[in-house]
């Protein structure tokens, strides 16, 4: 479980192919000491857990596999070395809730369609798969490559969100771009509702 904080931005150091999908290898700040083996870190909004660990100069290194089912319904396959990601480490019983709960399972991906300065501010436009934009409300919550994000306006299967300077401080929104592909995971209360709304018309 995770609440869509990024605790840090990762370097992706290697994605190498493997017989089951592929292997990353992460370069971070999180101290080596504080992770286990078969911990859980979200990246990019992904939840995968740490199968090789090793303490460097910035932090740490730790590697993740990655089933080709997650390959192929996600960005991550697009990731290759020296290219940002955010992370968060899993949520503990005594963490503060900042964000909404976020269960690192990525329901699609979604495509920036434009990105323009709002204020100090930067405002994205996002397209969502069609079969998820029923899951998307202005000022509903919304987890974007892991980010917990406040939904502004909603036209169909498009939407847009804003980024604050701290934000694209400290994520890797502040490099992302009009093309760019990002995970998207549609908030647990409105997937619930819309089952029981479902289940109430069958």
């Amino acid at each position: 479980m995770f609440t869509g904080i990024v605790s840090d931005i990762g370097r992706v150091a290697a994605s190498q192919p493997s017989a089951n999908g592929a292997r990353l290898a992460i370069d971070c700040a999180y101290d080596a000491a504080s992770i286990e083996i078969g911990a859980s870190i979200a990246c990019a909004g992904v939840c995968l857990t740490v199968v090789e660990l090793k303490a460097s100069t910035r932090g740490c290194r730790f590697q993740a596999d990655v089933s080709a089912q997650t390959l192929s319904c996600t960005t991550l396959g697009d990731y290759a070395a020296g290219m940002t990601i955010n992370l968060e480490r899993a949520l503990k019983a005594s963490d503060e809730l900042g964000g909404h709960m976020v269960l690192g399972h990525v329901d699609g991906v979604a495509h920036i369609t434009n990105r323009e300065t709002d204020g100090e501010s930067v405002r994205f436009t996002f397209k969502a798969p069609q079969e998820l934009a029923r899951f998307i409300a202005p000022k509903g919550s919304i987890a974007l490559d892991g980010t917990s994000l406040t939904v502004n306006e909603v036209a169909g299967a498009e939407f847009s969100v804003n980024i604050v300077p701290h934000t694209a401080r400290v994520t890797s929104w502040g490099e992302r771009e009009a093309g760019d592909r990002v995970n998207l995971e549609v908030d647990l209360l409105a997937r619930y509702l819309a089952r029981l709304i479902d289940a109430g018309e069958s």
